[in-house]
């Protein structure tokens, strides 16, 4: 059998490329067929929202997260935009709908709850190369301190910046995002934004059942939103779906295209690193180009010279 550098490199390659996508690929491919349309979400109609932030409140409280400085009875907070934080798993922000120049028509303003998606195909789990982030069977993203290794490669890749990190613990820093009640809602009970909010802003039920409501209510009041459902499509689509009066790019959502984060990308990342194919692949690469080249083959003899001789060459080639 003939087997030169070209085809002895080409096999090696299909081998481990095969043995490291093909279960992945076909798993995923499976899963995209699934729908998601049972994954447990929620809907936020915006025209309800009045921006007292009993939200934030509860959401603080039942996750045990620090006091702010400002309490949440404070509304002028709501002057600046904020992220949610290590400190914070949901923000309220206010917009208001019409600016023309350097002047803001003050008409009603447009409140926003934030908090993480819950993507149906998540980019944070995808980046994970320990699997700390993962998607549960009804759909909530959580977070498993003893598989996390600090990476942080889920706040490099998630397209709504959400993962936030613990840079103030230096010895058991965590990653830390909404749940989605998660623990409580396999308990029957709701999460505690939706449990708490006053006008019935946030809607709890399955995603394909909110999706249904979200389409009615805009049949019903075409004048009062846009005909958008935010996070339908959005990244493949997420668990938390938005309506809104105003465009959404105007009321601080990120334009995003329809398709899901590439999922090639993590059949081939979770099966280097969990199966420790980078280093083998390598050493058997590089073993086989050593082969091919005849290195092992080839008798070689190592002398130390001492340095009269290395004179001595050196004056007979002068």
């Amino acid at each position: 059998m003939n087997l030169n550098r070209r085809s002895f490199l080409k096999a090696t390659g299909a081998l481990i490329a095969g043995s490291i996508i093909a279960p992945k690929g076909r798993a995923l491919a499976e899963k995209r067929k699934s729908s998601h349309d049972n994954d447990w979400a929620c809907l936020v109609d915006t025209t309800l929202c009045v921006g007292c932030r009993k939200c934030e409140q509860a959401c603080n409280e039942r996750h045990n997260l620090p006091k702010p400085k400002i309490s949440f009875e404070e509304k002028a907070v709501l002057e600046e935009l904020r992220r949610p934080d290590e400190k914070s798993y949901t923000v309220v922000n206010k917009y208001y709908p019409l600016n023309i120049g350097s002047l803001t028509w003050r008409e009603r303003p447009v409140f926003v709850k934030f908090q993480c998606m819950h993507c149906s195909e998540p980019s944070c789990a995808s980046a994970c190369i320990t699997g700390a982030l993962h998607k549960n069977p009804e759909g909530p993203i959580t977070w498993t301190s003893s598989k996390c290794i600090g990476c942080r490669y889920c706040m490099i890749a998630c397209p709504f910046q959400i993962p936030a990190y613990e840079y103030n613990e230096p010895l058991t820093p965590r990653v830390m995002k909404c749940t989605f009640c998660y623990e409580y809602l396999k308990k029957g009970q709701l999460p505690a934004c939706a449990q708490v909010c006053p006008m019935e802003v946030i809607t709890f039920g399955t995603r394909g059942e909110l999706l249904e409501f979200a389409r009615w209510k805009i049949k019903k009041r075409p004048g009062k939103y846009i005909n958008h459902i935010y996070g339908e499509h959005e990244v493949g689509g997420t668990s938390w779906l938005y309506l809104s009066s105003q465009p959404f790019e105007k009321v601080g959502f990120p334009k995003l295209g329809k398709e899901a984060p590439p999922r090639l990308t993590e059949s081939i990342q979770h099966g280097i690193y969990k199966y420790l194919w980078a280093p083998l692949s390598l050493y058997v690469v590089l073993g086989g180009v050593m082969w091919v080249s005849g290195f092992f083959g080839e008798k070689r003899s190592f002398k130390v010279r001492k340095p009269d001789q290395i004179q001595n060459k050196e004056a007979g080639d002068e």
